[in-house]
């Protein structure tokens, strides 16, 4: 009777140790498609408030009004809230007669939003580089320990055979199988996203030297008219 090869019998029939590592593999698998698809959800969003808010920005609306109405709104993100935190520095420091200690004291605030931003755009990014980088290691050791308990079977009998020696080794297979399953999408996704969000970062970035040299005129202004 020929043994069962069939992917659900080889898992059954696998050794505890080797049961483990697949099911670990299939968590980090599971979290890796539900963190890709988030990720895929919180960049799209990300692109496409910053070109809302660049489109509002760029129309001449006068930046005390648009500050004024995006200063009612709750959870201010991406531009925005860089935005908002430039703005409300250079409000604050108006009153100096440096316009460079302005623009400057409104660059850190800018700076310091940005950062705030990229890392919430960057939360989980580690964890599919982690998953893409050792999900292949996780399934070898998974395989190595199956064809040791196949081998160490096969001190049991006198003649070993083809039959007897193929379920176990296609036992320990699965787990690199698996591993691969799990490693080759977090590796793709993380390179996608890893350079989307670059892009989005030099599209913020873009946007504060734009506003620091509006600012730059604004800060200049008062200062002469306070001369």
């Amino acid at each position: 009777m020929s043994p069962d090869l069939s992917f659900i019998h080889l898992i059954l029939e696998a050794s505890l140790v080797v049961q483990l590592i697949m099911l670990a593999l299939l968590l980090v698998s599971l979290w890796s498609w539900t963190v890709i698809f988030r990720k895929r959800l919180e960049i799209r969003r990300a692109r496409r408030e910053a070109t809302e808010f660049e489109s509002t920005f760029w129309s001449g609306t006068d930046l005390t009004s648009l500050y004024s109405n995006l200063g009612k709104e709750d959870g201010a993100k991406g531009l925005r809230a860089i935005f908002l935190a430039g703005f409300r520095e250079f409000l604050r420091s108006r009153s100096t007669p440096d316009a460079e200690s302005i623009v400057n004291s409104s660059n850190r605030a800018m700076r310091a939003a940005l950062s705030r931003e990229l890392d919430d755009l960057d939360t989980h990014m580690s964890f599919l580089a982690t998953a893409g980088s050792t999900s292949p290691y996780i399934g070898l050791f998974g395989t190595v320990w199956g064809i040791m308990h196949s081998f160490r079977a096969l001190g049991d009998v006198q003649y070993a055979t083809l039959s007897l020696v193929a379920p176990g080794i296609a036992e320990a297979l699965v787990a690199t199988a698996m591993g691969l399953f799990a490693a080759i999408p977090a590796v793709m996704a993380y390179n996608r996203y890893n350079d989307e969000l670059e892009r989005i970062a030099g599209r913020y970035e873009n946007f504060m030297e734009e506003f620091s040299n509006i600012l730059q005129r604004q800060a200049v202004s008062l200062r002469d008219r306070t001369v």
